[in-house]
């Protein structure tokens, strides 16, 4: 690891002008590249005091050993300069999105004597207009084989065309009439290269010149009584509105753009594009990065676009771009996109209308691609194998965690505070087993005091199913149990001090022999919080207490994606690109969705809480007739008993219970376990999700 300031430039050799910097590690590798508008500005950020860096730029500056800077006129100079070195050079700590597949274009080759209308993946060829991408090939073929009724340009492989020529006689298609047959001289290559623009044209999204004059033609024919001639019109009249139909109008005013939207986490970004021409999508890609450089959805949006437009030229580039937030320096992408399109292209954030609401389409796309990513990603055994053993040999631990636990504390300004449970076995999710709390040993908001409390209520539950299973033995010198077995040490509290709280269980769980389901029966290997040195030290407190010392603990730091061990001063710092940190990072947003949902729902059922909710035997309809005769609550509890027994079903008993309720104004407690207040009844589908 190399100290930063060893190879740091003094501060008046870097000049304040625009340009490119490149760091280099000790092998001359480039690592790293960026642009700057001031150069002297910009690279005094890496120099500073570690601490103060994120992260990811931390292990960046000190990977590098060298650092290099070329100066240029302009930050457009900049932007293509910078692009080029990340081409060049492939920097691993610089974003590179990458396709989750190769998308099919529809390509017609016009830098051939008699252009080709074909399917073509890869990288792009000089001379080859290009339309798409599209998701599947078979839609290009269906598109196409509507339109060559229309256009019968070539689409047979240069062989094909070869020996058509050679033989004299054109393939099926030229029989059928779907192709003009060039190969044997049906049209000659200015005829045939005519074709191929009008196509062009066409698939560009000038439609209606040619529907205009197709339905002209056919008026024409129809009234000199060529009624063949104008039957084969009206089907090429269909047949283009049919090809049109495949893409639908999204924006009404034909506009040529292209939409840009990113879905983020820590870790990852999925990027999804829609191609809109003449006002229809023609064309959809994505993209998914793993988040190398401590870089936000801007740094996101100008490395899409920089992959995007850096090797296009002229239409290839919209007039319009629309994108969720603006790059760094908009002016300058706006001015390098209009220099790769020869016009002007208009950078902006969609505000209202059609444009906004088909971003708001383009950005779900994009959270589905992130989401199918990490699903596939985590349902891989190879991946979640490898994940289990980097969390293994990064804490230290002996064996892969087969079994983690996650802890997390959520609340609103300290009111409604509950917990979470969740566990993870194999690297899957156990929803099964999730859990929730009520935190009831105190008041007030204490993250810290309540991951204690929790710890503490789960493992208890752990040590008493250890004893009522027979893994503890009773020993006439001993006050309690006595662990018969290297899964427990230290003093265990004896039976009747030990409290029987537990999460709910959920629906299909298996049972005891009793009948009493299982709860805290299996301990984890590791156990998670979500939280940074303070939650860790209340959780490893609260193990210490029961005497519990083979159950290992760490927490993950939400800010800085850091691994927090118990009574070490600094964190671990997994790699960016490891799957343990991934994993960790999956479990932590489970349990910390799981808390969130419950905190929810718990303060919207208090919200929802009325005092005649603790008026027994009073159902919804009899509530509902007391408020509508009074008005609210407020006069219902103004009213005598005489008053309320003239409501319709009310009678004397049920109107003075009313009244005491009201006077009191208790609000309905939930069903919990009043020794300690962890929920014990299902609501709204159970304890899982």
């Amino acid at each position: 690891m190399a100290d930063p300031s060893s190879y740091r430039p003094r501060p008046g050799q870097i000049p304040d002008s625009p340009g490119v910097y490149k760091f280099r590690d000790e092998h001359r590798r480039v690592i790293y590249v960026g642009k700057a508008k001031n150069l002297r500005q910009r690279l005094a950020n890496y120099f500073q005091d570690l601490a103060g860096l994120h992260p990811r730029t931390r292990t960046m500056v000190t990977t590098a050993a060298s650092v290099e800077w070329t100066v240029v006129a302009t930050e457009v100079e900049a932007l293509q300069l910078e692009y080029s070195w990340i081409k060049e050079f492939d920097p691993r700590f610089n974003v590179k999105y990458r396709d989750d597949k190769s998308y099919p274009y529809l390509a017609v080759t016009l830098n051939e004597e008699f252009p080709r209308v074909q399917v073509m993946r890869g990288a792009k060829k000089k001379g080859v207009r290009y339309f798409g991408p599209y998701g599947h090939a078979w839609a290009i073929r269906e598109t196409v084989d509507l339109m060559l009724r229309v256009f019968p340009v070539r689409t047979c492989s240069a062989g094909v065309f070869k020996n058509a020529a050679r033989t004299g006689r054109p393939c099926l298609l030229g029989y059928i009439g779907k192709c003009s047959a060039p190969c044997v001289g049906r049209v000659t290559p200015e005829e045939h290269r005519e074709l191929a623009d009008d196509f062009c044209d066409f698939m560009a999204g000038r439609t209606g010149t040619y529907i205009r004059r197709l339905e002209k033609d056919m008026m024409a024919a129809a009234e000199e009584m060529e009624y063949e001639r104008a039957a084969r019109l009206r089907d090429d009249v269909e047949a283009l509105k049919r090809a049109m139909e495949k893409s639908a109008v999204v924006l009404a005013d034909a506009t040529d753009a292209d939409l840009i939207a990113v879905a983020e986490d820590e870790l990852e970004a999925a990027v999804q594009i829609f191609h809109v021409r003449g006002g229809r999508v023609r064309g959809q890609r994505g993209w998914v990065t793993d988040k190398v450089e401590n870089v936000d959805t801007s740094g996101l949006v100008e490395h899409a676009l920089q992959q995007l437009y850096g090797e296009e030229s002229g239409d290839a580039v919209p007039k319009e771009v629309l994108v969720p937030a603006l790059p760094e320096e908009p002016d300058a992408v706006s001015q390098w996109l209009a220099d790769r399109r020869g016009s002007q292209v208009s950078l902006r954030i969609p505000q209202r209308g059609d444009k906004k609401d088909l971003m708001v389409t383009v950005q779900r796309n994009a959270q589905q691609a992130l989401g199918l990513h990490k699903t596939k990603r985590a349902s891989d055994l190879t991946t979640r194998s490898r994940a289990l053993e980097e969390i293994a040999e990064a804490l230290g631990l002996d064996t892969a965690p087969l079994r983690i636990e996650c802890f997390d504390i959520s609340h609103l300004q300290g009111d409604d505070v509950v917990a979470s449970m969740v566990v993870f076995e194999d690297g899957l999710a156990r929803k099964g087993e999730y859990r929730r709390f009520q935190i009831k040993g105190f008041e007030g908001q204490d993250d810290v005091r309540s991951m204690h409390e929790v710890i503490s209520r789960r493992f208890r539950r752990y040590l008493q199913e250890k004893e009522r299973t027979g893994e503890w033995e009773e020993t006439p010198a001993a006050t309690g149990p006595v662990p018969a077995g290297p899964v427990v040490s230290g003093p265990v509290p004896a039976p009747d001090a030990v409290p029987a709280d537990g999460g709910a269980p959920a629906d299909g769980e298996s049972r005891e022999d009793d009948g009493r389901p299982k709860r805290f029966a299996y301990p984890p290997q590791l156990l998670v919080v979500d939280g940074g040195q303070p939650q860790v030290a209340a959780a490893k407190r609260a193990l210490d207490e029961l005497g519990i010392d083979d159950i290992a603990v760490c927490g993950l730091a939400k800010r800085l994606e850091e691994v927090w061990l118990p009574d070490d001063d600094d964190p671990v710092v997994l790699p960016r690109s490891s799957e343990g940190l991934y994993l960790l990072q999956r479990v932590r947003d489970e349990a910390h969705r799981f808390a969130i949902t419950y905190q929810r729902a718990k303060r919207a059922k208090r919200i929802r809480s009325s005092p005649l909710d603790a008026v027994a035997g009073l159902g919804d309809t009899r509530k509902q007739a007391l408020i509508k005769h009074f008005g609210s609550v407020k006069k219902l509890r103004q009213a005598t008993i005489d008053e309320i027994c003239e409501v319709p079903g009310i009678g004397r008993r049920t109107a003075e219970s009313v009244a005491v309720a009201l006077a009191a104004a208790a609000p309905a407690a939930p069903a919990v376990n009043t020794a300690t207040g962890e929920i014990m009844e299902e609501d709204d589908g159970g304890s899982t999700t």
